[in-house]
C-alpha cells in the first residue's frame, strides 16, 4: 500500500467516526438493492435491530485507525473469520461489498469523497479482501481436513427433547450415518433451513454437548416477538414448531473460535457465566472440561429470568451430583414463576458480591455468554476485580458489533 495512502485513510476516520452509523445503514441499503442475492448471508432481525450496522461501523473505523498495522485487529478479525465461513462468503462475494461501499462513501461523504478518498479506500479495501479471503481459504482446508465436508450436509433430526418453556434440544444424525470427527468444545454449526414462504435461511447455532460421534445436539430458543416491530425469530419458530423428528436439515460443519483453552496450571480454577441461552457453548465446556481435567475446578454461575426459562436443570444436577469439583449457582432476576418449587440458590442480577463468593481469589479464567447487558456488566466487574483481559474469553451472539481496537 502506498504510504500516501495510510495518511488519507487516517484523516477519514473522524468522518468516519460522525457517520459510521449513517454509512453502514446507507450501504446495506445499496448492497441489498443492488445485490439482492446476498440476502439469504443476513439475519433480518439483526438489521432491524440496528446491530448489524454498529458491527460493520466498528470495523470501518477501526480498520481505518490501524491500517498501518491492521495485524492489531488480527484476535477481532478472527471472529468475522470463522463467521463468513460458517455462512459460506467466498472471494467472489468480496467485490460486490466493495462496490457497494465505494458507492456509500460517495453518497454519504459527499464533497469529502475526493477523487484521493475514494482511490485510497479502493486499495485499502483490496488488501482488508485479502486478508479476509487468504485466512477464509484456510479456514475452509481446515473444515473439509477434519470434518470431511464443506458447504451444507443431509442431516436427520432423531431427537427433540426440551429443556425449559423457550428452548428445545435437537439431535441431529448424519443422513448418510457416517461418524462424525470431535469439534472443539464451544464452536457452532451452520443451519440451513426452508421457511414457509420457500425461502431459504441460515443460523449459527452452539453446539450443546461433549462432542459425539454419532449426533450434533443444538439447543435453541424461540423468540416468540413481543412487540409489533419486533417480529419472532423466523427461523427458532420454524424449528419449535414445524420441525419433528425424521425431518431432514442441512448442517455445514462445525467451526469457531470461542472455544475452551486449558490453562497449564491445573490448579487454575474455570468460571463459567452464563446468561438464558448464552449457556449452550458453555455446556459444551464444561462437560468435555469435568470428563478430562478432574483435578481442577470448575463453577457455572447460571443467570436466568426465572424457573420457567432455565434451561439444563436436570442435566447439571447430574453433573454436580457426579464431579466434586464443579460447583453450581443458580441465579434468578425474578422469584416468580409458574412452578411451585423455585430451584435456585440466589435472586438478582451479576454482582461482586457474588462473585466475591463464589470466586475469592480473582485468579481464574473466565468464560462468559449471554445478553448483551449481562456481558458489559460482568466484565466491568472482572476489570474492577483486577482480572485480567486475557484470561477472559467472551461469546457475543448476533453480530460482531463489540469489535474492541
Amino acid at each position: 500500500m502506498k504510504p500516501e495512502t495510510f495518511d488519507i485513510i487516517h484523516q477519514t476516520v473522524p468522518l468516519l467516526e460522525q457517520h459510521g452509523e449513517q454509512l453502514a445503514d446507507c450501504f446495506y441499503k445499496n448492497m441489498f438493492r443492488n445485490n439482492p442475492e446476498v440476502n439469504v448471508f443476513f439475519n433480518p432481525a439483526h438489521q432491524q435491530s440496528g446491530a448489524q450496522q454498529h458491527a460493520l461501523a466498528s470495523v470501518v473505523c477501526a480498520y481505518a485507525r490501524h491500517i498501518d498495522n491492521p495485524g492489531q485487529l488480527r484476535q477481532a478479525l478472527e471472529v468475522i473469520f470463522h463467521k463468513h465461513v460458517s455462512l459460506g462468503i467466498k472471494p467472489e462475494h468480496y467485490p460486490i461489498v466493495g462496490n457497494n461501499l465505494l458507492l456509500t462513501l460517495r453518497e454519504v461523504l459527499g464533497e469529502a469523497a475526493t477523487t484521493e478518498v475514494i482511490e485510497s479506500w479502493t486499495e485499502a479495501y483490496g488488501v482488508l479482501a485479502g486478508i479476509f479471503i487468504d485466512r477464509e481459504d484456510d479456514l475452509y482446508q481446515q473444515q473439509l481436513i477434519k470434518h470431511g465436508w464443506n458447504g451444507f450436509k443431509a442431516f436427520t433430526l432423531i431427537r427433540r427433547h426440551s429443556e425449559s418453556s423457550n428452548i428445545t434440544s435437537f439431535y441431529l444424525r448424519p443422513t448418510d450415518n457416517k461418524s462424525l470427527k470431535a469439534y472443539l468444545p464451544g464452536q457452532f454449526i451452520t443451519l440451513k433451513i426452508q421457511l414457509a414462504d420457500g425461502s431459504q435461511a441460515m443460523r449459527n447455532y452452539s453446539l450443546s454437548s461433549a462432542p459425539r460421534e454419532d449426533h450434533y445436539r443444538i439447543s435453541v430458543k424461540k423468540h416468540a416477538g413481543e412487540l409489533p416491530d419486533h417480529p419472532g425469530g423466523v427461523v427458532s419458530n420454524r424449528l419449535h414448531d414445524n420441525v419433528q423428528v425424521g425431518d431432514q436439515l442441512l448442517l455445514a460443519p462445525p467451526i469457531g473460535n470461542f472455544i475452551l483453552r486449558m490453562p497449564e496450571a491445573v490448579n487454575m480454577p474455570l468460571v463459567f457465566i452464563a446468561g438464558g441461552v448464552g449457556i449452550t457453548p458453555l455446556l459444551a465446556m464444561l462437560h468435555w472440561g469435568l470428563a478430562h481435567e478432574p483435578d481442577r475446578s470448575f463453577t457455572l454461575i447460571q443467570l436466568a429470568k426465572n424457573n420457567d426459562v432455565l434451561p439444563f436443570y436436570e442435566e447439571l444436577s447430574v453433573l454436580a451430583r457426579t464431579y466434586p469439583n464443579f460447583q453450581w449457582h443458580i441465579r434468578l432476576s425474578q422469584s416468580s414463576g409458574s412452578q411451585s418449587l423455585y430451584l435456585h440458590d440466589s435472586e438478582g442480577y451479576i454482582d461482586k458480591a457474588l462473585l466475591d463468593l463464589l470466586v475469592p481469589e480473582s485468579e481464574a479464567n473466565y468464560y462468559l455468554c449471554g445478553p448483551a447487558a449481562m456481558m458489559r456488566t460482568t466484565m466491568a466487574i472482572l476489570k474492577e476485580r483486577g482480572v485480567d483481559s486475557s484470561s477472559i474469553a467472551a461469546e457475543f451472539f448476533g453480530p460482531s458489533q463489540y469489535l474492541r481496537d
